[in-house]
């Protein structure tokens, strides 16, 4: 569900702050800059540093970046040949197969790569070296033959992994991303490898798409159940994905008479998505019911109402995929209007849309407001559902119209007037942007969030979606966002929304995902001393921190494999002498504060769905909100899961003695 926006507008909005040069976006992107104890030397850096200033840096463990073959790069090996190549398409190591195309021809010079450097790039028809990186001392040399380009991805986008494979160590990290997960798409892929997967690159969510078991199948229900399973013994909420008024596919098959049409009277099978129409009584009663037993039949954590709108993007110039034209809908609107809404592709009408501009905006206006009647129609069902699962979290997702207007008139949508539903209802609005905006880059989520906290009180309510797949315009240098490009939209995208889901998750190709969840982390301070860090940070985030430590002077609880895990605030963290006797090693709630007690811990936390915990040993107390409560425990083979109501709540538990 997509639309038009103009380019020259849309780069007269972007705030100042963005306007940084391509390193700073490269490094920003991942938390590496010296403001985040990034020990990466820039080439602005170097030429300033000079031979001996380089070889101190390398010797203190430092990444340098050296471009072209001037005499500092030849000092150090990266040799002039005196020749030069025009560079149009290059290839990288990190994905082969990626076709990696320049908006624009660019001269280069051809140097003799220092022996021993790994190749990440080379130019694809001579197979010229552009990138390549040498560990040397305790540091490493990463050499370019040309700058990255203004915007640090469009040349080489694959810089942010070559810094990974010389040693660059991000110290900060989230594990807060949502993803979309379609089983079609992972046929074969064991759930119990993909939910680790997820966790460990930074998920916390899962949101399946439920129309594939819309209606009871033995095989299918039972490969879903070990997915959830999986999910929760991974800490990992996971959401039933709807996409009204698309059904299923069985669904479609045994209901022609409920189908969905279009202005010129087709059943509406659009791109995928086969739709019903749920303006008919009948077919209401039954999907609903439908979906009741979808979300009973499963263990799910929370459900997404996502994209109920209509077609076409090409608004009412295409009549063969405009819809909602079902019967319903026409004597509806006939008995407001007083004419049947057909007569507005009725080339002998004098309601046809070329000849009345009135009456083609009075049933554009019916129809965003049908829209807004449905999706306020659905919120109702399910917040009726949620008084017999009042676990379940409530998502809407919707695509924008704040950036795009001509949204409202092409598929009904109007995300301003739905705004107001954020004060009446426990509901994340997750927004998603149009595809025909998706070529303007990553400072778009920046706008993104400033209209909409201009609009509505409930920014804390707001996410983002972020569509990781082929884009139909001319970009450049890849089609799919990756790399260094993928990067910089999810930071900047978490650090204007509390939430980033990507759509989707098969789609995001595999040298990007040990980076992501570095990528999804936002402090706005940073400051290490020896043996000491400060933070400042508005959402949570993890630190890298080795062995037990003291957060604000006290022994922390919440830490695993190298990162302490830090709820938002200030934060001085110091070594601590001993460990604690039971630690927080998985949460997918909002930590808010946490302490040691003598065998146990306490901590505070939000969270819109029952929360997962997992702890170094098995609990043998646990308190909630000072009430004494027998603990609810998911046991996977040696794993326990502690499941916490949703809300905000103070848990007390300790460690099962002798453990």
């Amino acid at each position: 569900m997509r639309s038009l926006v103009n380019a020259l507008v849309l780069s007269a909005w972007m705030t100042p702050c963005c306007q940084a040069g391509a390193w700073s976006k490269i490094l920003g992107s991942l938390n590496l800059t010296p403001e985040f104890g990034g020990r990466v030397v820039t080439p602005e850096e170097t030429r300033k540093l000079g031979a001996s200033g380089v070889r101190e840096r390398l010797e203190d463990g430092y990444i340098v970046i050296l471009t072209g073959c001037d005499d500092l790069a030849d000092y150090f090996g990266f040799s002039p040949t005196g020749k030069s190549i025009t560079v149009r398409s290059v290839v990288d190591v990190h994905e082969p197969r990626q076709q990696i195309i320049w908006a624009e021809a660019l001269e280069v010079p051809v140097c003799q790569v220092r022996a021993g450097s790994d190749i990440y790039t080379r130019e694809r028809s001579q197979n010229t070296p552009l990138v390549a990186g040498i560990k040397m001392g305790k540091g490493a040399i990463l050499w370019l033959a040309t700058d990255p380009g203004a915007q640090g991805h469009e040349r080489f986008p694959y810089l942010p992994q070559a810094l990974q494979a010389l040693g660059a160590r991000p110290l900060l990290r989230a594990r807060n991303l949502w993803l979309f997960f379609d089983s079609s798409y992972r046929m074969r892929a064991d759930p119990e490898y993909l939910a680790a997967q997820w966790r460990r690159h930074g998920a916390s969510a899962l949101h399946v798409a439920a129309w594939h078991y819309f209606e009871p199948q033995p095989e299918r229900d039972a490969y879903l159940s070990r997915l959830i399973g999986a999910c929760h013994k991974n800490a990992l909420h996971v959401y039933a994905w709807l996409e009204l008024p698309h059904v299923s596919e069985q669904f479609w098959s045994d209901h022609p008479e409920w189908r969905e049409k279009t202005a010129l009277s087709f059943d509406a099978h659009l791109d995928w998505r086969k739709l019903m129409n749920l303006r008919n009584a009948e077919c209401l009663r039954a999907v609903r019911s439908g979906v009741e037993q979808l979300l009973r039949r499963f263990d799910w954590d929370g459900v997404n109402l996502a994209e109920l709108y209509f077609e076409s993007l090409e608004g009412h110039h295409n009549p063969a995929r405009f819809t909602p034209l079902n019967d319903e809908v026409r004597r509806e609107f006939a008995q407001i209007a007083g004419w049947d809404p057909v007569e507005l592709w009725d080339l002998a009408s004098p309601r046809h849309y070329s000849r009345s501009a009135s009456s083609l905006i009075q049933f554009l206006t019916y129809r965003a407001a049908l829209a807004q009647t449905m999706q306020q129609e659905w919120i109702a069902i399910l917040e009726e559902i949620r008084k017999q699962q009042p676990h379940l979290d409530l998502v809407l997702t919707h695509v924008d119209n704040l950036l795009d207007p001509e949204m409202r008139e092409r598929i009904g949508a109007d995300a301003k007037a739905l705004l107001p539903l954020l004060e009446k209802h426990d509901l994340t609005f997750l927004i998603e942007d149009p595809a025909t905006v998706w070529n303007l880059g990553p400072e778009r989520y920046l706008t993104l969030a400033q209209k909409y906290a201009a609009v509505t009180p409930r920014t804390d309510r707001l996410a983002i979606d972020i569509n990781v797949v082929e884009r139909y315009q001319d970009v450049y240098p890849t089609k799919q966002q990756t790399g260094a490009e993928l990067f910089r939209e999810v930071h900047l995208a978490a650090r204007a929304f509390s939430r980033v889901a990507l759509y989707f998750e098969s789609s995001i190709l595999k040298p990007d995902w040990p980076l992501l969840a570095y990528a999804a982390a936002n402090a706005e301070k940073l400051k290490l001393e020896p043996g000491r860090a400060h933070i400042k940070t508005q959402r949570g985030v993890g630190l890298r921190w080795e062995g037990p430590a003291k957060v604000n002077g006290g022994a922390w609880p919440a830490y695993h494999d190298g990162w302490l895990w830090l709820p938002p605030g200030e934060h001085t963290i110091e070594p601590s002498e001993a460990a604690p006797p039971l630690r927080l090693v998985e949460f997918n709630g909002e930590l808010k504060s946490a302490l040691v007690t003598g065998d146990g811990l306490i901590f505070s936390y939000e969270c819109k769905s029952r929360a997962l915990a997992a702890f170094s040993k098995p609990v043998k107390r646990l308190e909630i909100d000072h009430r004494p409560v027998e603990p609810k425990l998911w046991v996977f083979e040696e794993t326990w899961i502690l499941v916490l109501p949703p809300g905000q709540h103070l848990v007390s538990v300790s460690a099962e003695p002798g453990l």
